[in-house]
């Protein structure tokens, strides 16, 4: 099973989700699922989204409150066996990790965003994974967005933009 990840959208204009329209309808094409980490920032994001496949999404700090009275904060979804556990991530960078891990119980990944950083690491037998943002790299030195890759295993894959 392959899933399509994706965060910190910032979609703030018409134009903008034209745009991340052409990033995203090629590259998940062939998803069996896709999920948003937050900072969609208006509701047209996740309509997208949906026109590409079966989407999960949760909202993020910068959401606007339209999006925050469709989605929730956080998620588990269950796929094949595995828990993925869905979330924004909120705060600082520094101990990040350790906040949205006290956040889920039983769960084999988290998904977050937050930090606009990919992050794709094994802690105490728990993928974390973030995608990094396919729109904004102030915070990172490149745009991206992720793959989870799902077997007898669960794997993550950043794939620059």
């Amino acid at each position: 099973m392959k899933i399509g990840v994706v965060a910190d959208t910032h979609v703030q204009s018409s134009e903008d989700l034209e745009e991340l329209k052409e990033l995203l309808e090629n590259r998940f094409r062939d998803v069996d699922l896709l999920l948003h980490a937050g900072d969609l920032v208006k509701v047209g994001v996740l309509k997208l989204l949906k026109g590409i496949t079966k989407t999960v999404a949760v909202w993020g700090n910068m959401d606007y409150p339209d999006v925050r009275e469709v989605l929730s904060r956080k998620e588990v979804i269950e796929v094949k066996n595995f828990r993925i556990g869905l979330i924004h991530g909120w705060g600082p960078p520094q101990g990040l990790v350790e906040r949205i891990r006290a956040e889920f119980s039983g769960v084999h990944c988290i998904v977050f965003g937050h930090t606009h950083e990919p992050f794709n690491q094994i802690i105490d037998g728990i993928l974390f994974f973030n995608p990094g943002s396919p729109t904004d790299k102030i915070f990172a030195p490149c745009n991206s967005l992720g793959f989870l890759h799902i077997d007898s295993t669960i794997k993550g894959e950043v794939i620059g933009l």
